[in-house]
This record gives structure tokens, C-alpha cells and sequence, in this order.
């Protein structure tokens, strides 16, 4: 019996009728007193998702909470449709949210619950990790690191039904043979299995030359290279059913931009707002600029009256790393952001363009979870959902036309500490307008410790009333139990060899201005190599990827660190070798 959301083998699919699916439409002409029964075929709808990286709720001008950055296109895109202000991703970390699109399931269920897909490790099982930091309080999951070609993926699934797809920008879910080519994309530019643009997002960029992907002209912005990409794919494919997958690279790290709209942010800049950063703000610009070339292009294709348009970002902003000492935004009103439990990890933008069923310029305060996006999208081009797959998610469609929200909950496991910035293992339940998060072993005798907050009264997450409702804690944390077992989420145990006076890695991070140098710091190498979570880096750790790697140098590089011989290193010790 396969997992949840995968099957052994695909479906025979029915080309001569599924290739170009069409909907039928039957008209009744009275002539004469006659009736003459016509039968019109109307094009199958086309679908364009455009997914942002690490955008927050706070990022773009949808939501009213920012007078710093400027998003036209995304408002023009909004107002043809409707704006969920409700939307969230099934995890505040890009990996696994992307994973829960392609796949309709929790990040529990599948196992992706760290931001893993670009490591060398290939992990395609969930398990509880052994061993763990002795400052950490529960064994934690080790987090699956490619997105499995079991399972049957929203592209395959689309493309099953005779739609061309294509797949543009960041993909963060494995590398080769786990590439969106694997997963039922036709089309994959620039092939790319990296946590962000290789090198900057203006050229000249760092791919690797097998990619053969160089700069159209100097200074190339990688957004204005993958709009360019996207807006020829729809002229190529004007006459057939496509499905445009735009998951642009912006506005990820690394922090640079046009040097025009650089300037023009720092002029406006105010050193009380907390979203000031020049270069983020051009970076946000960059992104609102693609989004325009899509909707122009699908304007003067004569598209727009048949193409359903999704804008969405896989997490919240970032607001931990620091850039020259400042961070990169803030999503006020809402507490926290990227990796973090807290709104402003998992609550981001959203917008959903359905020409002839959403209503211009509605908004909506429907609940919407990522893992939503499979099962909605089938059911708006009317494709049957493969055989044998099952969904966590639900389709939005009642929402989408008006009708009655189809959630009343949602769920986000989030089992991993993450040093930036400071997450500790925790879940959510949100319930109409609570919302409970369970912290787990983190409190006295290393029980479980909790947070109840009121969002409709307080949407920041400044009043913990847990002590104030125990009742309604119990009741939202059994339910919270009860469903990471129905998804059959690795869960949590005591470490063992926790220690209270062991001392954690520093957690901040300050990003150097663009020319200096971009070496790790010890911590930050510690806590990429070590994919154990022993808190030590093994040779293998050390080295990571061995291809194309200087072999030779590593092991020597590795044996002047390890001072007493044990085949590990330890911080001390990398302290030490550099």
C-alpha cells in the first residue's frame, strides 16, 4: 500500500480525450418553434502560481501595513480577484511549505520539516533523530531532504489532464533526480536546486557552467531573466492549456539589488519605520515588476479572461538576519516571522485571480492553508484528482465563489530548533479566533509549556491567556494530539543527554555588506554540517557533496582541525582551525 499522496504507478491516462479537456456548454436555440441543441467547447482554463520567497504579510501593500514598500502589480493583480486575509503556510520555513503545494500533504505526514532540500545528504524518510545538542530538551525529527518521485504531484497531475507545465525560479526540494522535471514539469529554468539565486541576484551570477545559464546582458537581475523566461513560455503555449509555476527567487538572501532602486529606497528610508532597509525594499520591487511582465503578457496574449492566477509566498518575512545591522523587514502587526511559530512565520499574502467566478476586489476572512492549493486547483479546472492520492488539504473553491469557508482550523508542526531565530519545537492549532501553541518539553520537568491568544483581539500575540482558559487549552491540545497522530508526525521524546547548564550556539547572524567576505562563521558551519544534530561535525559532515570537491584538501584541511585525534570536530575545535 503506498503513502498518503503517492501511488506505485500512474494511471494509463486517455490522450485522445484528456489532452485538451474540454468543459461543454449547451445552448438551446428556439427557431422557428423548433429547438436545435449546440454544443460549444470552451478552452480549458489556464493556470499561472506565482509563489514568493520568504515575502511577509506586511511586505506588499495588500494588507495595509506598509507605507515603505511599493507593490502595484501585486494590487493590480489582487483587485481582479480575491485577497484571503487568512492564508497561511503549513510550515514558516520554505522547503516544506513547498513541498506541502506540490503534494497537498502536511509537512508532519511527509517528513519535510526543515528547510533541507538543498543539502548534499539524501533523505527520504521521516525518523526520530538519537541523538541531540545537550542544550536541547527533546530528540527532534531529522528532516526528509528531497520531495519523493513517489508521490503523485500537483504538476503530474495537472500535466496527466494535457496541460503543458512549467516550472521558473526557485524549486529548494532536491536536485537531480528530484528536479521539477521529475515531478511533471516540462519546463525547468534555470534548473536550480538552491536555497536562493546562485551568487547575487544581479549578474554576473554563480551557477554551475553545466546549467549553461549566463547573463542575457551585464547586470542582469535574475527576476527581470526568470519573467522573461516565464512571459515566453505563455507565448509559446498561447494556444494550448499551461500551467506556469513562477517561483521567483525574491526576496530570499542573498541582499542585493538594482542600484537605482537601491537609491531611490534609502531616500525614503525613515530610521523609525522598522521595514527601512534600502536593499530589501528594491528587492521587493524587483519582484512587483515580474508580476506585472505576467500579467502584461497575459493581457496582450488575450489570456487573462481564461488563465486562474494564485500569488502567495512560501513564509513569512525575514526579520533575524541582519544586514549591515539592520534587519532585512518587519511584519508588524503580527509577532515574529520566518522560523517562528508566531503569525508572522506562517500568515503571508495571498490572491486568487478567477476570471468569471471570484468577484473583483472581494476579500475573504476564510482560513487557507498550502496544503489547499492541490486539491483547489483540481477541482477550479475540473481535472478528477488521481486515483489513490489522498489530501490533507481542502479545496477552497466554496470560498473562492462566495460561499462558506470550508475550514475551520488549521495545524502547523513545527518539531526542530532553529538557532536563527531561537525556535524551539512547537505546534499550533488555530481555531476560529484562537490560537494555542504547544512548546513541546519546554516546560517545568521539561512537560509541555503553551501560549493561548486571542487574534481577534490581539493579533500581535502579546497576551499569553493560557492560565486565563485552561478549559479551552486542554481542549484545542487534545485536538492537537489527535491530529499529528492521524498524520503520523514523528513525535517528540525526551533527550537524554539534555544538560541545564549547557550553553547553546549564538543564534544571531550579521550578514556583511556585499564585497566583503561571505565565510561562515564557526557556529553557522556547525550548524549547516552537522545533519546529525550531535552537536559535532564527522568527516563526512565536513565535506558534504564530494562532487567536484578537492578531496585531497578536506581530509588534510580536516585532520589540522581534529586536535585530539577523534574523527569529529567540535566548535572548539573548528574555533580553532581557522
Amino acid at each position: 500500500m503506498g503513502i498518503p499522496g503517492s501511488v506505485q504507478q500512474l494511471p494509463p491516462i486517455n490522450r485522445a480525450f484528456d489532452q485538451r479537456k474540454m468543459r461543454t456548454i449547451l445552448l438551446i436555440f428556439i427557431i422557428g418553434g423548433w429547438a436545435y441543441p449546440t454544443v460549444l467547447w470552451a478552452a480549458p482554463t489556464n493556470i499561472v502560481f506565482i509563489l514568493a520567497d520568504d515575502l511577509g504579510w506586511s511586505d506588499t501593500t495588500l494588507n495595509g501595513t506598509t507605507s515603505f514598500y511599493e507593490t502595484p502589480n501585486i494590487e493590480r493583480l489582487a483587485s481582479r480577484g480575491m485577497l484571503f486575509r487568512n492564508a497561511y503556510t503549513a510550515h514558516p520555513l520554505c522547503s516544506p511549505t513547498r513541498a506541502s503545494i506540490m503534494t497537498g500533504l502536511e509537512p508532519g505526514r511527509t517528513g519535510f520539516t526543515s528547510a533541507a532540500g538543498h543539502t548534499a545528504n539524501v533523505i527520504l524518510e521521516k525518523k526520530l533523530n538519537p541523538n541531540a545538542r545537550p542544550e536541547h530538551k527533546v530528540l527532534t525529527p531529522q528532516s526528509v531532504s528531497r520531495l519523493d518521485t513517489n508521490y503523485v504531484t500537483l504538476a503530474e497531475a495537472i500535466k496527466g489532464a494535457g496541460y503543458v507545465t512549467g516550472h521558473f525560479g526557485k524549486w529548494h526540494l532536491g536536485r537531480e533526480p528530484y528536479t521539477p522535471l521529475e515531478h511533471g514539469f516540462d519546463v525547468d529554468i534555470p534548473h536550480w536546486w538552491g536555497p536562493g539565486p546562485a551568487g547575487s541576484y544581479v549578474a554576473p551570477w554563480k551557477f554551475p557552467d553545466e546549467l549553461d545559464f549566463d547573463p542575457a546582458v551585464p547586470n542582469e537581475h535574475i527576476e527581470d531573466r526568470m519573467a522573461d523566461e516565464a512571459c515566453a513560455f505563455l507565448e509559446t503555449n498561447k494556444d494550448k492549456p499551461f500551467f506556469l509555476n513562477y517561483w521567483a527567487f525574491s526576496v530570499h538572501g542573498p541582499w542585493d539589488g538594482k542600484n537605482t532602486l537601491i537609491e531611490k529606497y534609502a531616500a525614503k528610508a525613515d530610521p523609525k519605520n522598522p521595514q527601512r532597509l534600502p536593499v530589501y525594499g528594491a528587492m521587493v520591487e524587483s519582484l512587483d515588476d515580474a508580476v506585472g511582465q505576467l500579467l502584461d503578457t497575459l493581457d496582450r496574449l488575450k489570456l487573462s479572461d481564461n488563465t486562474i492566477i494564485v500569488f502567495f509566498s512560501d513564509n513569512g518575512g525575514n526579520m533575524y538576519s541582519r544586514i549591515d545591522g539592520i534587519p532585512p523587514t518587519s511584519n508588524a502587526p503580527l509577532r515574529g516571522g520566518k522560523a517562528m511559530i508566531y503569525e508572522g512565520g506562517t500568515r503571508v499574502p495571498c490572491a486568487v485571480v478567477w476570471p468569471g467566478r471570484t468577484k473583483p476586489g472581494s476579500r475573504t476572512d476564510a482560513f487557507l492553508s498550502s496544503t489547499d492549493w492541490y486539491p483547489t486547483l483540481l477541482d477550479m479546472v475540473d481535472i478528477p484528482r488521481p486515483k489513490g492520492v489522498s489530501f490533507d488539504g481542502v479545496s477552497q473553491v466554496p470560498a473562492l465563489t462566495g460561499g462558506a469557508a470550508p475550514r475551520d482550523s488549521l495545524l502547523c508542526f513545527v518539531p526542530n530548533y532553529y538557532p536563527r531565530p531561537g525556535t524551539i519545537p512547537s505546534t499550533y492549532l488555530r481555531r476560529g479566533p484562537w490560537k494555542l501553541i504547544r512548546f513541546h518539553g519546554d516546560g517545568e520537568n521539561r512537560a509541555d509549556r503553551f501560549e493561548l491568544y486571542h487574534l481577534g483581539n490581539d493579533i500581535g500575540e502579546t497576551k499569553n491567556l493560557a492560565t486565563v482558559h485552561p478549559d479551552r487549552v486542554l481542549e484545542m491540545n487534545t485536538v492537537i494530539t489527535r491530529q499529528l497522530k492521524e498524520m503520523d508526525a514523528v513525535l517528540l521524546k525526551p533527550n537524554p543527554g539534555y544538560r541545564s547548564d549547557a550553553k547553546s550556539a549564538p543564534a544571531s547572524r550579521s550578514i556583511r555588506a556585499k564585497g566583503k567576505s561571505n565565510r561562515p562563521s564557526p557556529e553557522d558551519f556547525l550548524r549547516r554540517r552537522d545533519t546529525d544534530s550531535d552537536g559535532f561535525v564527522t568527516l563526512k559532515e565536513y565535506i558534504g557533496n564530494p562532487a567536484n570537491r578537492n578531496l585531497p584538501a578536506l581530509n588534510r584541511q580536516f585532520k589540522q582541525r581534529d586536535r585530539n585525534a577523534d574523527g569529529k570536530l567540535s566548535l572548539d575545535e573548528l574555533r580553532g582551525g581557522k
